[in-house]
């Protein structure tokens, strides 16, 4: 469910759990696509076949692919009227702790830790994130997000 909230309300969300968006399938193809747009062509994300072998039994995503799919995740939780520009400000955490296996679905459970008016007529929110693998036992991804939004 998406939480909709005007500029001007933004600083409120500090504490609000944002809850978990739709699964978001992760196929070979979106790996592949990344490797080329990365230059990251290690067996272990685009030889499925040599990866079968590997070290975890098949192809994985990019620790940075699933990073990157944090944006049309935390896109579908949060929309914020009145913005004129949305910045990614930074990342104070991220760790990877499982692999996202080609095919498996993820989805990201988000929480506002901090929200603050900045200098430059914005408002600067900083968000907890969990990547979840379905029917994983592990988090594919755990972050700490800083976005700003300017009126």
């Amino acid at each position: 469910m998406t939480t909709r909230v005007h500029i001007d309300d933004l600083a409120g969300l500090a504490g609000k759990d944002l809850g978990a968006s739709s699964w978001l399938e992760v196929p070979q193809s979106r790996i592949d696509t990344f490797a080329d747009a990365t230059d990251d062509h290690q067996w272990i994300h685009v030889d499925p076949e040599r990866a079968k072998e590997g070290p975890f039994g098949g192809a994985i995503a990019h620790g940075f692919l699933t990073l990157s799919l944090f944006i049309p995740m935390f896109t579908e939780l949060l929309d914020v009227d009145g913005v004129t520009t949305k910045v990614n400000y930074g990342l104070n955490k991220v760790r990877f702790p499982a692999p996202v296996p080609a095919g498996s679905r993820i989805r990201l459970a988000a929480r506002v830790a901090d929200a603050r008016e900045v200098a430059g007529n914005g408002v600067q929110i900083t968000v907890d994130g969990t990547v979840e693998i379905e029917g994983g036992s592990k988090p594919a991804c755990v972050l700490q997000s800083v976005s700003r939004f300017y009126r």
